[in-house]
């Protein structure tokens, strides 16, 4: 690792913890209101859930729209487990994430070997099945709560462990697909059978990207049950897939920043319109429109925010001021 890139993840770190300490100002001295913790919390599930869709999406380079499945079965997996009471407090809230990943993942790699043969409009299809038959079965069993819902899930609202738990979610598939592993799920993208011929395992790498993206999936369910509190299924629906996979496609299918920089301003855009509640989703809808006419690649395309070349443009530009 170079010396520069060294300096721009210590930048990068020195940012985020940062911004972490404007939060904890806030909250300490009162100015954070309930409204704007609630909205910083979704922010940060819906940046899980965006890059972590992201993986088979913008990465694999196949349309999946079953990722609210996914997150049903962490969500409920995590809530059950803590209200069994096997270990309270913040230990059993974490390892709740873990179980509900961990079951969303198997789920995940179950689904995927069989649905990645397809390929397109049929995979699709076949993932938006597969979201509504895990949504049915919610429904049907009596421990998850049934049509009723699970309640009594205790919450967990801490903004600053759910905002280190964003950050170091978003770190890691960052990290995976950047790595070797995620260099051969990019060339089965631009070209599967090109990269079957150079010997990449077409089937283990689908199904790995498949089951990576269920399981962050999962944990993003499991940080929203413990925001809530109460669960009930209808909520994971495809209606549910399908913003998620917006917020990919406007951030730019491929980009981890561009994810995020979309789930942020698809999640503050509707709070902002809730005072013009009869026409709020004709204007976000409009936005959309504009946005996608205007900029059909996303608000990055497949690029990253590069805080290096972000910082040499700056000094750049003030040698020539001088």
């Amino acid at each position: 690792m170079t010396r520069e890139r060294k300096g721009m993840y210590l930048l990068t770190l020195i940012l985020l913890v940062a911004f972490y300490g404007v939060l904890f100002l806030l909250g300490a001295t009162g100015m954070m209101t309930r409204f704007v913790k609630s909205l910083i919390i979704l922010t940060c599930i819906n940046i899980i859930l965006a890059t972590s869709l992201n993986i088979t999406v913008g990465n694999l380079g196949q349309i999946t729209l079953g990722h609210a499945g996914f997150m049903s079965v962490g969500a409920y997996s995590a809530a059950l487990f803590t209200k069994a009471g096997i270990l309270p407090g913040i230990p059993g809230y974490l390892v709740g994430l873990l179980i509900g990943g961990t079951l969303a993942c198997i789920i995940g790699i179950a689904i995927g070997i069989p649905a990645l043969r397809l390929k397109g409009d049929y995979l699709a299809i076949i993932t938006l099945a597969f979201g509504e038959i895990i949504r049915a079965l919610i429904e049907y069993f009596d421990f998850t709560g049934g049509a009723q819902g699970l309640l009594g899930i205790p919450k967990v609202q801490y903004i600053g462990l759910i905002y280190g738990i964003m950050c170091l979610s978003v770190t890691l598939m960052f990290s995976v697909m950047t790595s070797r592993h995620g260099r051969a799920v990019l060339a089965i993208r631009e070209d599967e059978i090109a990269a079957e011929a150079s010997g990449v395992p077409i089937t283990f790498y689908k199904t790995f990207a498949f089951a990576l993206s269920a399981f962050f999936a999962g944990i993003a369910g499991g940080v929203y049950a413990h925001n809530v509190g109460i669960l009930g299924a209808k909520l994971f629906d495809y209606n549910y897939s399908i913003n998620i996979l917006v917020m990919v496609v406007l951030g730019g299918m491929g980009s981890f920043t561009g994810a995020t920089l979309s789930a942020i301003v698809l999640t503050i855009i509707p709070a902002l319109l809730i005072s013009f509640d009869e026409y709020r989703m004709i204007i976000y809808a409009l936005i959309l429109i504009i946005m996608m006419i205007f900029r059909p690649e996303g608000l990055l395309g497949r690029k990253e925010f590069s805080l290096s070349a972000f910082v040499h443009n700056v000094i750049k530009g003030r040698r020539v001021r001088e």
